[in-house]
């Protein structure tokens, strides 16, 4: 089965074997790329103690560039949402990770079941606020570190038609709502994707899925769980 993945070009390769090791041929399609600002979670991390929170893994990545300084932090409990997420902290060296297997709400949730105080919170742009919103809902103290950027990437129109042109993709991967919503703000994308093209979509989530046009809703399948290990499941 061919499948095509829209994510950053790190994740993306990670996914690429995965969807090798299944069977499939994967294809990517970079509409993201992500600009680190470890001096900003260098003096983030300097400035506070207590907990840490990430709601993606490219924080993580973020902060391995930090070497040595990262050292005295790797004792501090962090928050993360999804396995995956989780999982790189501990390959970092942190060593009280706790994890959510929903979105940022379930992690608030879990952060306010544990009892956490101030929290440092690594977070990037553009992002969905519903972790900071359910922060505040349960009166849990924190602080926000901007240190990553999702930059716009615009494929070429080389790139969209080696892909769509001759044997076309059967399934497309949206990990965000914010790539999806970059899909299908790009005219020759959107014209390549009809009703009645069959190409079946598989979101990571209900919030992913609601910026899939609402004529191509019927194409849609949603993940039983917010982790990649579900949402492959659906192939």
């Amino acid at each position: 089965m061919r499948v095509l993945v829209t994510r950053p070009a790190h994740s993306a390769e990670k996914t690429a074997q995965r969807l090798r090791d299944m069977g499939h041929e994967p294809l990517l399609l970079q509409l993201r790329r992500p600009l680190h600002d470890s001096a900003a979670a260098a003096a983030a991390l300097a400035g506070t103690s207590g907990a840490i929170a990430v709601t993606s893994a490219e924080a993580i990545r973020v902060i391995s560039a930090l070497e040595e300084q990262l050292g005295p932090h790797l004792a501090r409990p962090l928050f993360a949402v999804g396995e995956t997420t989780a999982e790189e902290a501990r390959k970092l060296g942190f060593r009280a990770v706790a994890s959510s297997k929903g979105n940022g709400r379930d992690l608030a949730d879990l952060v306010a079941a544990q009892g956490a105080g101030h929290l440092l919170y690594l977070a990037g742009l553009p992002r969905a606020e519903t972790f900071e919103a359910g922060l505040r809902q349960r009166g849990i103290r924190f602080s926000v570190a901007e240190c990553y950027r999702m930059q716009p990437v615009a494929p070429s129109p080389a790139e969209i038609e080696a892909i769509f042109s001759g044997r076309r993709p059967e399934v497309i991967l949206f990990y965000s709502r914010q790539t999806a919503e970059d899909f299908f703000g790009v005219p020759e994308l959107r014209s390549a994707l009809s009703e009645e093209s069959g190409i079946r979509l598989l979101c990571l989530s209900e919030a992913v899925a609601e910026a899939i046009p609402t004529a191509l809703k019927k194409s849609v399948m949603i993940s039983p769980m917010t982790d990649e290990k579900s949402l492959l499941s659906l192939l």
